[in-house]
């Protein structure tokens, strides 16, 4: 082995490893063979805190016909690769190799080396973005998102593609990243050779492709449990008929032509009927039970004895605007499962039955006090 040979074997020892290139340059000879199946070495981490720079580590050995894609298959070849030129230089380093330099033999310095065990410094001759770009199929970089825009718009006018710059703290991120996103973003099972605040303040924060992944986890979450609030309203709604919005006039007279009864319409013009938010048309008889109501005020609005004229606008945006105060403080997800329901059945079902004129003439009013202490504990407790 060579120098020339070191670039494509060190960067494929991070990738395989997972390790930084600190601890890679300072791999050791021994070792100790588990059952053929695993084998244990100790590592040099130099950054971690006084006595905690020696971390042993089992690495997975495989079949010989995988040696290139496991730790330990791969650490076995390189002391294979490496033997020869141990024995003559005598170190126990892991990385040892033949200068092939006759130039070297007349300086009468030895021709084989361990070229980190005095100098860890040395690995700034370890070119790997040379390698990569001068290969016979070189390691280019992807277009940058500017790059492709152009491209689709100018569509004839395309950017020479670049090399890939490969660095071990590169490498080091980019798996870093692919682990945490196999274990689904978990910081704490994601933690390997750091932990979970280094992980994420070193290596997966300042990662441009990480923090698009992030953002279009987040994004297919928060879209799944909208979905997930649009069709629990949608079945609640579909059981008990939804609230009857009446946008004409609150007279009783009015009340009275638009279909409710003229006892319920004289009541409802009083505020006889009104409830937290809405008014109801039959508290007596649930229309999923038949039974006297006993739901939280929040089910109101996927109610078919609810009744919404256009006094209780005030109300209903006092209500949207401490349920969006709530938003910020609670998890989206916890959000939408409580409160998702109703805000959607207030905005479609009822908003949107109103002008943008009487929304805005009702915002203009001083909001109500929104009385969501009305459903949560221990109001809704028995």
């Amino acid at each position: 082995m060579t120098w020339a040979d070191l670039a494509p074997l060190m960067a494929l020892l991070a990738i395989v490893t997972e390790r930084n290139g600190e601890t890679l340059k300072e791999l050791p000879a021994r070792h100790r063979l588990l059952e053929d199946r695993a084998v244990e070495v100790v590592l040099v981490k130099r950054r971690h805190r006084a006595q905690q720079w020696f971390e042993t580590v089992t690495w997975e050995i495989g079949p010989k016909s995988r040696e290139l894609h496991t730790p330990g298959g791969l650490y076995l070849l390189l002391l294979e690769l490496t033997g020869r030129s141990r024995e003559f230089c005598g170190s126990t380093a892991a990385i040892c190799f033949w200068r092939n330099n006759w130039a070297v033999a007349d300086r009468n310095r030895s021709e084989h080396f361990a070229p980190f065990e005095i100098d860890l410094g040395r690995g700034s001759k370890i070119e790997m973005s040379a390698w990569a770009a001068t290969r016979a199929k070189p390691v280019l970089a992807d277009p940058r998102p500017a790059a492709k825009a152009k491209a689709t718009e100018d569509a004839p006018e395309k950017e020479p593609p670049v090399p890939l710059v490969v660095t071990f703290n590169k490498i080091k991120t980019s798996m870093d990243a692919r682990r945490t996103r196999q274990l689904g973003g978990h910081l704490p099972s994601s933690a390997k050779s750091n932990t979970a605040q280094v992980l994420f303040a070193n290596y997966l924060k300042p990662d441009e492709a990480t923090r698009e992944w992030a953002e279009e986890v987040i994004t297919e979450a928060l879209g799944d449990a909208e979905q997930a609030a649009l069709d629990a309203h949608a079945a609640v709604a579909g059981r008990g008929g939804g609230p009857k919005v009446i946008t004409d006039d609150s007279s009783a007279q009015q009340l009275e032509e638009a279909g409710l009864a003229p006892q319920t319409a004289r009541d409802l013009s009083e505020g006889n009927l009104d409830t937290a938010w809405t008014a109801c048309e039959d508290h007596d008889h649930n229309p999923e039970t038949g039974a006297p109501c006993g739901d939280s005020f929040l089910a109101c609005f996927h109610c078919g004895n609810c009744l919404v004229t256009r006094d209780h606008l005030p109300r209903l945006l006092a209500l949207l605007e401490a349920l969006g105060g709530l938003r910020q403080r609670m998890s989206e997800d916890d959000w939408w499962k409580r409160y998702g329901p109703a805000w959607v059945a207030v905005r479609r079902d009822i908003l949107a039955k109103f002008s943008s004129a009487e929304v805005s003439k009702a915002q203009e009013q001083s909001l109500p006090d929104a009385l969501l202490d009305l459903v949560e504990p221990p109001w809704e407790q028995p």
